[in-house]
């Protein structure tokens, strides 16, 4: 043998070699990223157009999506998880809690829902009296009895629930739609979040940040008493001085850039300065409601005395508005954290009783109009309507108090429209609503299947950022098949 052919080893030690060679071979095919189908997702985003519409890579059940995000957590017990052991065992201590410590301590004893259930619709499902409205519309809605959250803060838990991730710094979920598929509507915002009346949820802009994507997908914020800002013409300026300003200043971007073809940030920056000169017409109309018939507003409860329902009411009509001009993502806030804890939002700790009824006559009449409004007019066809918290409560009251700690160990979200099942309900908690202990579901569960019905496919839509190929549901998630027609 010459010194090459010892190098090989015997001829045993050449099979060897082989056979585990063979076996590499094998496990490379079965790693994530090995074929086509796992491999990232970019869409081809025109510098000088970011926001043009672009197909979705599979096919897709919905096109726009409205998320309406009930901040300071509200109590599945109270409102969409029937729990019959719940009332049997009221004043009872829960098995096997022992001297249970939740977030803001010692717990109590089990405590029956505070609100009557009865069932509704055709389908017979169980909601309770302090949401009527909503749940009268159970035959449209599925819902997830099953969801689990990662933290029980509050802040964390609305990152996680608008971001996927509990830090700060990552892009929301309507920043990650925005960026895959652009929007339809030229003139508006893909995606645009309303903040409740009352103020910001506890993240605040967290919840519509586009994070390390680049700014045209992050979400514009806007309401009925508080439009886009510095939309009008300034005081003085004539309508006519006004257009053959921005017909010079076009003029000049154009030359700009007609030198300098190649430079995508002046692009991007010449396309942001005309979207914003589009939104003087088209936002001043869509924030108009007068447009909108008096008895319709009515329905709706935008002439009630009380101005945080009225607020609400009129937030809601305009989220119809922006979803009927082809904007892409619609995320609606009910609660604000400004007030403190419990006064304006759902953050039921001391007084749930007197406190509830509070947020849910804001809440109730508006929202149920709104998604039967866009029943009425064909829109749940294409549009995909998600209603969220960022975790539950307990089936306790807090010792010393007559209120619901905070609990992610199981939680209640509902979908409707545009691919989901109707009049469904799916997963299970425990008998006492405190564990999902049946089909448990991630938030990256609920972000999956959202992706998977606007045509996306949560594994592939990624961006690269320091040295990570970034997604809405990190390395986690599947589709919730259960839920899907």
């Amino acid at each position: 043998m010459n010194n090459f052919s010892r190098g090989l080893g015997s001829r045993r030690d050449f099979l060897d070699l082989t056979r585990t060679g063979l076996a590499s071979t094998a496990l490379l095919g079965l790693l994530p990223n090995s074929n086509g189908a796992t491999q990232p997702y970019r869409p081809v985003i025109r510098s000088e157009l970011p926001s043009s519409p672009r197909p979705a890579p599979l096919v897709p059940k919905a096109d726009q999506v409205l998320l309406i995000f009930c901040s300071g957590a509200v109590s599945q017990v109270d409102t969409f998880d029937y729990k019959p052991e719940l009332e049997k065992r009221d004043g009872q201590s829960m098995p096997g809690s022992g001297k249970l410590i939740t977030f803001q301590g010692e717990q109590g004893a089990l405590t029956r829902p505070q609100w009557l259930f009865r069932p509704r619709g055709q389908c017979g499902k169980m909601t309770s009296d302090l949401l009527p409205h909503m749940g009268s519309l159970v035959d449209e809605l599925c819902f997830i009895h099953s969801m689990t959250a990662k933290s029980n803060t509050h802040g964390p838990g609305e990152n996680q629930m608008s971001t996927g991730y509990t830090l700060d710094g990552f892009p929301s979920l309507g920043a990650w739609a925005s960026y895959a598929l652009g929007s339809e509507c030229a003139s508006l915002p893909a995606f645009v979040a309303i903040p409740d009346p009352r103020g910001v949820p506890q993240v605040g802009s967290n919840n519509w940040s586009s994070a390390f994507l680049p700014a045209v997908f992050q979400g514009t914020p806007m309401n009925a008493s508080k439009p886009i800002p510095h939309l009008l013409r300034p005081g003085g300026m004539s309508e006519q001085a006004d257009r053959a300003s921005r017909q010079l200043l076009d003029l000049l971007n154009k030359k700009h850039f007609d030198a300098r073809p190649l430079d995508s940030e002046l692009a991007a920056r010449i396309a942001s300065l005309e979207l914003a000169a589009k939104m003087q017409i088209e936002a001043t109309k869509v924030a108009d409601l007068t447009r909108e018939p008096k008895a319709l507003l009515e329905s709706y409860g935008a002439f009630d005395p009380d101005p945080d329902v009225a607020g609400f009411a009129k937030n809601c009509v305009l989220a119809r508005r922006l979803l009927e001009n082809g904007v892409r993502f619609v995320e609606l806030f009910n609660g604000s954290y400004a007030m403190g804890e419990g006064v304006g939002n759902w953050d039921g700790h001391k007084t749930i009783k007197a406190q509830y009824p509070i947020h849910a006559r804001i809440l109730d009449r508006a929202c149920a109009r709104l998604l039967q409004d866009l029943k009425n007019r064909g829109m749940l066809e294409r549009t995909l309507v998600v209603w969220v918290t960022e975790f539950g409560r307990m089936p306790t009251f807090q010792k010393g108090a007559s209120g619901r700690d905070h609990n992610p160990k199981g939680f209640t979200v509902f979908m409707a429209g545009a691919g989901v099942k109707k009049g469904h309900s799916h997963g299970a908690t425990d008998e006492f609503g405190h564990q999902a202990i049946v089909d448990s579901a991630t938030i990256y569960d609920l972000h999956a299947t959202i992706l998977h019905l606007l045509g996306l496919n949560h594994e592939r839509l990624s961006w690269y950022h320091n040295g990570i190929e970034r997604r809405l549901t990190d390395v986690h998630g599947s589709v919730i098949n259960g839920v899907l027609v």
